[in-house]
């Protein structure tokens, strides 16, 4: 007897089950656009709620949260998860947390806003139409809540310039994303460098920072990141030189776990001080390009070496061990023996350091290394291509003698300036480039290693020697990839690896289950690969053989079914229009792929039918007593070295030669014609008025008579006189033209006396002197004073200091001599 519902104790088919569900009828599309909201009926049947259960996967959270994960990572794995969120309600939350939780860029969260205010919806980044209000905004806040990282590239130009101020302003909410905990921020003005405070929530723990150029806020920007507390992994990378407080704004920062610093002055000793002293520090990125090596020893110079550091007979110390007032300072003299003899690694420098990236050249990379004791366990080393043989043997022996015990991960790379050729070469078709032989026998035992990448431009030939001396130092590699991205020309030599070099891998690394070589497929030089089952590797899963050559694909089919007979994946390079593929060789390892599947099933097939090997049997054991006690003997020997005399002439060659030297000369003619300018001068005469005042002074003067006396009368007798007492007449003249008359009368006769007084110069001087009658004789004039002599002066002015008796003030009476004597 059938009822209308089923019963729950009763075991129904699956097609029955599915058409008890109540489906709600749906509006079609047409109808759905023009509705606001599609109307269902709440009602549901009973048995429907019996059926709900949700998945055990969902009762873990985090379970579930790596599954997404797996998914997301998976070829197409992001649209998935986004189907899986739209699709069914218990997977909603956990997918868009995490759909949302990385972003690579801001245009996912612009395209949040609505469709009108976006200048184009399906290109979010190219700006808004207007600023968006505070209703706006909902979606984004609502969202940019599962955010835990997100990055922004100024020079990729996916967001327009004006969208961060417009952001910047109209913000609701302090951060725009709360949960935000690690943040790339690469930018090359200083307004985009502000903006990024937006983004600096209290949650922030990691955070990279890439700027063009040295602005003045960068101090102010870099304050605020070191003031979180939480803050464990910070890169900072700028084009000039390192601001100089950075280690003081960092001094606090000791929950740093990760560092990486690009920068002119990272090599700095005191930021190595301050690296070296982060309690907690355990990746460290260098930038050592463009650095001498006497730089890298610097990062070094203000980290202790142990103990011992300061004493006497340190190298490092600074104490010379004699006590004396003035103590010389022998740190840098010491600093440069400790370059020359090496003394011993830096073990207080990084104690809990395990991840390191440097790059630079390969003799920079060996200095930097053979400081550190720290247990690394991840070494990525980005050099120069190709290195130098002596610096590339340095820095392989220094990474296994300091690093073979810890070191699980090695990975060397080329510097972007090295793959700058290649890459002009490949696109400018400017031929192959030349390629080099990079030895890996310098490598010793590296026990713990599992992953072991190269991957160089140039350095990219391995012979298979190298192939089995990894195969015997490193015996749990898993990941080993060596240059799989080579291209060797098709005019010169083929790969020296072969598809039979790799047995060494396959017969002693166990653990391996990725390999990257290119090899040689050509024809085998012996079966004997086929008789033994010990070079079949059970865990090689992925083989990537690149631009490899190949002859045969059915041979080198059953040759890879037999060696890897659960390989899952081989890769090569397709030839669809890429640069120095061959196709020939892409067609034949297409049939490779095609035909290895299906042998590898019939080996596995073969393998089955086979009678299982023998049980183990161990060998019998027996419990014996050995008497172990040595037995001594005293033995003596007697040593007398053998002496020889040896006597060596010595005798020097003496050779004679000459040489002859003969100078060269070289006539020259020089043109000593002198250079004539001419040049002309403008003179022009300037006149002057000046009024003189041309009215003699005088002055009013009295005048005495001049009494005359005869020598008549001065030689008559005191009787005569007496008798006679009547005075001659006196002569009243004036002064003035008394003076005048003698002045004249005196230039009248030295004008015409004068070539008798030259002839009387020459003559002695004990000629007796003609008597010259007296005159009176005026005083001399400035006239008379430069034509007459040195000695008539004299007299003259001796006439003037004692005048005569006899004067009246304007004339004298003296001697007048007109001729010299």
């Amino acid at each position: 007897m059938s009822t209308g519902h089923s019963s729950l104790s009763r075991r129904s088919s699956l097609a029955d089950y599915i058409s008890q569900i109540p489906r709600p009828r749906l509006a079609s599309l047409r109808s759905r656009k023009s509705t606001v909201s599609l109307k269902v009926d709440n009602y549901t049947p009973y048995a429907v709620y019996q059926q709900k259960m949700f998945p055990s996967i969902l009762r873990d959270a985090d379970t579930t949260q790596k599954l997404l994960e797996a998914i997301l990572e998976t070829p197409g794995g992001r649209r998935s998860v986004s189907r899986l969120a739209r699709t069914c309600k218990a997977f909603k939350e956990p997918a868009l947390n995490v759909l949302w939780r990385d972003l690579d860029s801001l245009t996912p969260l612009l395209g949040l806003f609505p469709s009108t205010l976006l200048r184009r919806a399906r290109r979010p980044g190219l700006g808004l139409t207007k600023p968006p209000e505070k209703s706006d905004w909902v979606r984004v806040l609502a969202y940019g809540a599962r955010v835990k990282s997100v990055g922004y590239v100024e020079s990729s130009g996916n967001i327009a310039p004006s969208i961060l101020p417009m952001l910047e302003e109209t913000r609701p909410a302090t951060y725009i994303l709360p949960n935000l905990t690690s943040l790339t921020w690469k930018v090359e003005t200083a307004a985009n460098l502000e903006r990024c405070r937006m983004f600096l929530g209290p949650h922030v723990e990691s955070v990279t920072l890439e700027v063009g150029s040295k602005t003045p806020k960068i101090n102010d920007i870099l304050e605020e990141i070191a003031s979180h507390k939480g803050l464990t992994s910070f890169a900072f990378t700028l084009h000039s030189n390192l601001p100089d407080r950075f280690t003081e704004t960092f001094a606090d920062s000791i929950a740093l776990e990760k560092l990486a610093l690009t920068a002119p002055g990272a090599l700095a000793p005191k930021v190595g001080k301050w690296a070296s002293a982060l309690p907690q520090l355990k990746a460290l990125c260098v930038d050592l390009s463009a650095r001498n090596t006497t730089a890298v020893e610097g990062f070094f110079d203000d980290i202790s070496p142990g103990s011992g550091y300061s004493t006497p007979s340190s190298v490092g110390g600074t104490d010379s061990g004699v006590f004396s007032g003035d103590e010389l300072d022998f740190s840098e003299v010491r600093k440069a023996a400790v370059r020359l003899t090496r003394e011993g690694p830096r073990r207080g420098a990084f104690a809990k350091l395990s991840n390191l990236t440097l790059t630079g050249e390969a003799a920079n990379l060996a200095t930097f290394l053979k400081h550190l004791t720290s247990p690394l366990a991840q070494l990525d080393l980005v050099m120069e291509d190709p290195p130098p043989p002596i610096d590339w043997h340095d820095l392989c022996t220094i990474v296994c003698d300091h690093f073979s015990d810890t070191l699980q991960s090695l990975r060397i790379n080329a510097t972007s300036a090295s793959r700058f050729g290649e890459l002009v070469r490949a696109t400018s078709r400017g031929g192959d480039a030349p390629m080099r032989r990079l030895p890996l026998t310098y490598f010793s035992m590296l026990p713990r290693l599992w992953r072991l990448e190269v991957d160089l431009p140039e350095s990219a030939i391995f012979e298979e020697q190298d192939v089995k001396h990894m195969a015997r130092i490193c015996p749990n590699i898993e990941i080993l990839r060596l240059c799989p991205m080579a291209r060797f020309a098709p005019t010169g030599p083929p790969p020296a690896i072969t598809l039979e070099s790799i047995v060494p891998l396959t017969r002693d690394c166990r653990r391996l289950h990725t390999l990257g070589v290119v090899v040689n497929a050509a024809e085998l030089s012996s079966d004997d690969v086929y008789s033994t089952r010990v070079v079949c590797s059970r865990s090689l899963l992925r083989l990537h053989v690149g631009h490899s050559w190949i002859k045969n694909p059915l041979q080198t089919a059953v040759l890879l079914s037999h060696l890897t007979p659960y390989l899952e994946t081989l890769k090569y390079f397709e030839g669809k229009g890429r640069t120095g593929v061959v196709e020939t060789n892409a067609v034949a390892w297409q049939k490779v792929a095609e035909l290895l599947p299906h042998v590898q099933l019939i080996r596995l097939s073969e393998r089955k039918l086979q009678p299982p090997p023998a049980p183990y049997v161990p060998p019998p054991k027996a419990d014996k007593a050995v008497d172990a006690t040595p037995i001594m003997f005293d033995a003596a020997v007697s040593v007398r070295p053998d002496v020889q005399e040896m006597s060596i002439q010595a005798e020097p060659e003496v050779i004679d030669f000459g040489v002859q030297s003969v100078p060269e000369t070289t006539e020259v003619s020089i043109d000593a014609r002198p250079v004539y300018a001419e040049a002309e001068v403008m003179a022009v005469v300037e006149y002057s008025e000046q009024i003189i005042d041309a009215v003699p002074e005088t002055e009013e003067k009295g005048t005495e008579p001049i009494v005359f006396e005869s020598d008549s009368a001065s030689e008559s007798s005191d009787d005569s006189s007496q008798a006679d007492t009547t005075a001659p007449p006196s002569i009243f003249t004036p002064s003035g033209a008394v003076s005048g008359v003698v002045n004249v009368t005196y230039r009248v006769v030295r004008f015409y006396t004068a070539p008798i007084r030259f002839m009387f110069s020459f003559m002695p001087f004990s000629m007796p002197s003609m008597p010259l009658p007296t005159f009176v004789h005026a005083p001399f004039t400035d006239y008379d004073l430069k034509l007459v002599p040195e000695q008539e002066k004299e007299e003259s002015a001796d006439a003037e200091d004692h005048p005569h008796p006899y004067t009246n003030g304007n004339a004298i009476v003296a001697n007048i001599t007109p001729v010299c004597q």
